[in-house]
């Protein structure tokens, strides 16, 4: 599992780590990894030309000692300050007795650009000074940025102004949340990490699920499992209007680990052409996904499902209008709600603009205001658990194509985790497997092409096939 922590939390286990070594020996270390991953990146040291863009800060300090590093092995190294009479000293006396100079522009030609403006302590977007220097980046030379793209909130991913977008990002002991997260997470390149012994907590504040975190979650059927101890999900989706929403979110759900599929609505004759091992009707159910196509003025069919406290529920698309927060807080069972970025801002009531640029403030807050867990989908998904855990660690979906970005394929998803509700996860564990085999079926499916919606479905055995190492 890939786990991120905040500024905080880093800032903490620094202090308590330069408490126990020599002075100047932390940012040694990061400049080190920092030079290492330069060097794998320039090939041939020797006579190629680096960059510094330099603040005030210990990212400057970084990028200073990297790039003396770089230079005694016969790089040309030019560090452009941003502020020429706030830059860290060591790290500049150290870069011009290894050869490297200073300067007041950036050069028009450069291999490899070391972005050291601001740390990860920096709110906001770059300033107009440092948007300058940023914007005079040479063509066509590698960018890479010290902890994180400056510009970049480190907590949250948000990009409040003008940032750099980088080639490659150089994150020091932990992974930031911004690193993770869009709109921040567009702008990181591939991220490597460099080991400089901090000692974290055990509860990161994101965390991102990977193959082995995966496969064991996966619901496996045994010896003794027949179709019922395997989990019934029922599904209410589908109108005269949509009826490709229902065999969709069937699709999705006949692929999730439940033992058998139960449908309920007007697109029953569309859902048995295309699967009819489909039970029609309404019967005992293990959990219920309800919304996706269901059109206008069914809203008694949602307050139905949800009626039955003791049955997951996932709420999707449709059933996600007018949703009352204390009918879903009332609940005991698990409830998962499934809202894209405009969804979410209509539940909080705040411009959809709001909610793609603050997207883990926005999945934190719905998750505490409903009690429920929140996959809140696009470019990110994140997923948060409900109640107490809504302050706990998100999961950010690594896995998906922009692909995906397709009509139907979130109804393919709904009903994905409402199986997975069924086979027994929570709602957090069901929404975040859900999140990560749609993402690996979606790339399965589209193989840098356009891919749709039932293709996604299709390519879900293949996906799971591949987390489970079978």
């Amino acid at each position: 599992m890939r786990t991120a922590y905040s500024v905080e939390t880093v800032r903490a286990a620094e202090r308590e780590l330069m408490a126990r070594l020599p002075q100047g020996a932390l940012m040694a270390r990061a400049a080190a990894g920092l030079a290492a991953v330069c060097a794998g990146l320039l090939g041939r040291v020797y006579g190629s030309r680096v960059v510094l863009l330099v603040g005030p800060g210990d990212n400057g300090g970084d990028a200073l000692y990297a790039g003396a590093r770089l230079a005694r092995r016969g790089a040309g190294v030019t560090a452009v300050p941003l502020d020429p009479e706030r830059v860290h000293p060591g790290g500049l006396a150290t870069l011009r007795a290894a050869g490297g100079r200073l300067a007041d522009s950036v050069p028009a030609r450069a291999d490899l650009v070391l972005d050291g403006l601001v740390g990860i302590g920096g709110r906001g977007g770059l300033r107009p000074a440092a948007a300058a220097l940023a914007g005079r980046i040479p063509a066509g030379a590698v960018v890479v940025a010290v902890d994180l793209p400056s510009g970049v909130d480190a907590d949250t991913g948000e990009v409040a102004g003008p940032a750099v977008s980088a080639d490659v990002t150089v994150t020091f002991g932990a992974y930031k949340p911004g690193l993770l997260i869009d709109p921040g997470a567009s702008r990181v390149g591939a991220v490597r990490l460099v080991g400089i012994g901090l000692e974290l907590p055990s509860s990161p504040d994101a965390e991102a699920l990977q193959h082995a975190d995966v496969a064991a979650l996966l619901p496996a059927p045994t010896a003794s499992s027949d179709k019922y101890r395997r989990g019934v999900v029922g599904i209410v989706a589908g109108s005269e209007q949509y009826p490709g929403a229902a065999v969709l979110a069937v699709a999705g759900a006949l692929r999730g680990g439940a033992g058998a599929v139960r449908y309920v609505g007007p697109a029953a004759d569309a859902v048995l052409a295309h699967y009819p091992e489909v039970l029609v009707g309404r019967g005992r159910v293990q959990a219920w996904v309800v919304g996706p196509g269901l059109g206008a003025g069914r809203a008694a069919e949602v307050a139905g499902a949800l009626a039955d406290r003791d049955v997951p529920v996932l709420v999707d698309a449709d059933g996600l209008r007018g949703l009352d927060p204390e009918v879903v807080r009332g609940r005991r069972a698990a409830t998962l709600l499934t809202p894209h970025a405009g969804e979410a801002a209509a539940l909080l009531g705040v411009p959809r603009e709001a909610v793609e640029a603050g997207r883990l403030a926005a999945v934190r807050e719905l998750a505490g205001r409903y009690g429920a867990a929140v996959l809140l989908k696009g470019s990110t998904t994140l997923v948060s658990g409900g109640g107490a855990g809504s302050a706990g660690p998100v999961r950010v979906n690594p896995t998906g194509t922009p692909w995906l970005a397709t009509a139907g394929s979130g109804d393919v998803l709904s009903g994905l985790a409402g199986s997975l509700l069924a086979a027994g996860l929570g709602g957090a564990d069901a929404g975040a497997v859900a999140a990560y085999l749609h993402g690996l079926a979606g790339r399965r499916g589209a193989g840098g092409a356009p891919v749709l919606a039932h293709e996604v479905a299709g390519a879900l055995p293949g996906a799971w096939r591949d987390v489970a190492g079978v």
